[in-house]
C-alpha cells in the first residue's frame, strides 16, 4: 500500500476510537463535564481542579480535535495526490463534509445541555442524528482508504437487483444501529436494578417512550442478522467465486453472528459499560465489513 493509503486506514481506526471514547463519556454520564461550553471546558482552555467527569469529557475533546485534523490532511492530500475525478478524491471530500458535521451535533449536544441524564424532547433525535452521520463517517472513510488501495472503480452496470437489495441492508443497519442508540439513551436515562424491573419497564404503559421504544431493538437487530447472512451469501453467490468478495462476505456473517452473542450477553447483564463500549464496536466492525463487501462485490468483473 502507499503511504496515503495506509494513512487513510489508520485515519479511520482513529475515527472508530474516538467513537468509542464517546459511548464511554455518554454511558459514564460524563458529557457535562465541561458545562455548557464549546470550545472552552468550563469557560477555561484548559479545566483548572477538574472533577473525574471533567477530565473525561476533556480528553474526549482532546481525541476530536486530531481526528479532525487527519481528515483535514486526507483530504488535502488526495486532491495533490490524485488526478480530477478521483474516487479518492471524492469519497475523501464527503468524509470532510461528515467530520464537520460530526464536529457540529457534538457542539450541539453541549450547548443546548443535552448532556448526561438530561431529558429533554430533541435529545432522542440528536442522538439518532449522531449516530447516522457517525455511520456515513465511517463509511466514507472506509470507501477512501479502499478506492486508495489500488486502481479501483465501482460498476454498477447490470447489477440492479443486488443493488437494491444492498440498498435495504444499508436501511436495515442504519434502523437497528438507530433503535440501539434509543436503547441506549433510554437505559442510562432510565436504569434498572434487575433483568425483569427493565423488562416490566419496556411494556408499562405508564413509562416514557424511550422505555416503550427499547424493545424494538432486539427485534430488529434479529431481522438485520438474518437478513444480512442472507445477503452475504446471495453476494458470495453473485461474485461467481471472487476470493475477495467471498472473505468479505464470511467475514460479515462471523462478525453478525458474534454481534448477536454479545448484544443478548450485553442485554442479560444489564448494559454496563464495557459491554457498551463492546456492543458499538462490534456493531462498527459489521457496518464497516458490510461497506467493504459491497465495495468488492461492485469493483469486481461480475455483473
Amino acid at each position: 500500500m502507499t503511504r496515503f493509503a495506509k494513512f487513510a486506514w489508520f485515519t479511520l481506526a482513529y475515527n472508530i476510537l474516538v467513537i468509542l471514547w464517546g459511548v464511554f463519556l455518554r454511558a459514564s454520564k460524563s458529557g457535562d463535564g465541561c458545562g455548557q461550553h464549546w470550545l472552552t471546558c468550563q469557560g477555561e482552555v484548559i479545566p483548572s481542579a477538574p472533577q473525574l467527569k471533567t477530565i473525561i469529557e476533556f480528553s474526549h475533546r482532546m481525541t476530536t480535535g486530531p481526528a479532525f485534523v487527519f481528515v483535514v490532511i486526507l483530504l488535502v492530500w488526495a486532491w495533490l495526490r490524485f488526478a480530477k475525478g478521483s474516487p479518492v478524491r471524492k469519497a475523501a471530500a464527503v468524509s470532510f463534509l461528515f467530520i464537520i458535521s460530526e464536529v457540529l451535533i457534538g457542539a450541539v449536544l453541549v450547548l443546548t445541555g443535552n448532556t448526561a441524564g438530561a431529558q429533554t424532547a430533541e435529545r432522542p433525535f440528536l442522538a439518532i442524528g449522531h449516530l447516522i452521520n457517525s455511520s456515513m463517517l465511517l463509511a466514507s472513510l472506509t470507501m477512501t482508504a479502499w478506492f486508495a488501495s489500488g486502481d479501483r472503480r465501482l460498476n454498477v452496470d447490470g447489477r440492479t437487483r443486488m443493488i437494491a437489495l444492498l440498498a435495504v441492508g444499508v436501511a436495515v443497519l442504519l434502523l437497528s444501529g438507530i433503535s440501539g442508540s434509543v436503547a441506549a439513551l433510554s437505559s442510562m436515562l432510565f436504569p434498572s436494578d434487575t433483568l425483569m424491573e427493565g423488562v416490566s419497564k419496556d411494556f408499562a404503559s405508564s413509562s416514557d417512550i424511550l422505555l416503550r421504544l427499547r424493545v424494538s431493538h432486539p427485534l430488529l437487530a434479529i431481522f438485520t442478522s438474518v437478513y444480512l447472512i442472507f445477503l452475504s451469501g446471495w453476494v458470495r453467490k453473485a461474485s461467481d467465486g471472487d476470493a475477495t468478495v467471498a472473505r468479505w462476505s464470511n467475514v460479515l456473517s462471523v462478525l453478525v453472528l458474534i454481534q448477536l452473542a454479545f448484544g443478548a450477553a450485553t442485554f442479560l447483564t444489564l448494559g454496563p459499560i464495557v459491554m457498551q463500549v463492546g456492543h458499538l464496536l462490534l456493531a462498527d466492525l459489521v457496518w464497516i465489513s458490510f461497506v467493504l463487501m459491497s465495495a468488492n462485490y461492485l469493483s469486481s468483473d461480475q455483473a
